[in-house]
């Protein structure tokens, strides 16, 4: 991004942003399986949804493939942050795969709930995103009982045999305002719905969203880090647009228009679960040196969530 005069003064920095601790997990585990097994190692799917890691890694030597039946046999194959259904598990057996889970700890327990839910009878309503890699996850574990609803249109379409028999689940990245709206429709529908312990999505996407919320009305601009494939990216551009203030998502620097910056006084920038740190600074540093600009971090909340290392590659 060119440096040149502009009109802004003051850089507002949403905390938390960037890395989640799901994604800093899945993002080790891969670099870990690296370093312990030397290349290649195999990736089903994209790692996280971010094309810097993504091509960070690919440069140390992972082979990121669209289906395990790509990888060759006996190979170190390790499976996505989103997760994936028991029938990848399998094919992955059977190719006799060096399987490593990295699928995030909150995404597993999505599964395990719908798993849970489709044991004890009931028709299962999954809240999510179609052809997302979670969704598509999630849907496997119980193909035949789960149903797929997007917003409150889809939820006047279902039909389900015993209306009395329903429950719910979420994609973990979703918007929590359009989530919150279409679960109130389910459950007008279906007043005896029954639902998770607690609820499915991920802190990190409601820290993040929770952020921009309360800083939105204070800027002219959000910039929001993230990648066009990150749910929750996208989410936070939305939830910036619904506060009244325009929002761009942005890979890097480079991807910058000077000219929307041409009238603003005030900045936003947040970065979505999946944006690495030093794609964050890069950026902090590119819009300082547009001139005087004054940069300030505004703290909602503070996240100490860690989890630990799949067992394959703790050693």
């Amino acid at each position: 991004m060119a440096i040149v005069a502009n009109t802004v003064e003051q850089l507002l920095l949403a905390a938390p942003r960037g890395y989640c601790a799901g994604v800093d997990r899945a993002v080790q585990t891969v670099e870990r399986a690296l370093e312990q097994n030397g290349a290649p190692v195999y990736v089903r799917k994209e790692i996280v949804h971010n094309k810097h890691v993504v091509e960070t890694l690919r440069e140390r030597g992972a082979i990121f493939v669209e289906e395990e039946t790509e990888v060759p046999e006996g190979a170190v194959c390790v499976f996505s942050a989103h997760g994936v259904a028991p029938s990848v598990r399998a094919g992955a057996e059977a190719r006799m795969l060096q399987t490593i889970d990295a699928t995030c700890p909150l995404v597993t327990k999505v599964h395990r709930e719908a798993v849970r839910f489709a044991e004890q009878g009931y028709t299962i309503v999954l809240v999510g995103h179609d052809g997302h890699e979670e969704v598509e996850g999630t849907m496997g574990e119980a193909p035949e009982r789960i149903v797929l609803v997007q917003d409150e249109h889809d939820v006047d379409g279902l039909q389900i045999d015993d209306p009395e028999r329903v429950a719910y689940v979420t994609q973990t990245t979703l918007a929590v305002g359009e989530t919150t709206a279409i679960l109130e429709r389910l459950r007008e529908r279906f007043p005896k719905i029954v639902g998770p312990r607690t609820d499915d999505i991920c802190y990190a996407t409601t820290n993040r969203q929770a952020a921009v919320k309360q800083m939105a009305d204070r800027c002219d601009l959000m910039l929001v880090i993230g990648s066009r494939n990150s749910s929750n990216s996208v989410r936070l551009v939305e939830r910036s647009e619904r506060e009244g203030t325009p929002a761009h998502l942005i890979d890097g620097a480079t991807d910058i228009d000077l000219s929307w910056l041409a009238d603003a006084s005030v900045v936003g920038l947040t970065a979505g679960a999946s944006a690495p740190p030093a794609v964050v600074s890069e950026i902090i540093t590119a819009l300082s040196g547009l001139g005087t600009v004054t940069v300030t971090e505004r703290v909602t909340t503070t996240e100490s969530v860690q989890f630990g290392l799949p067992r394959e590659v703790r050693r």
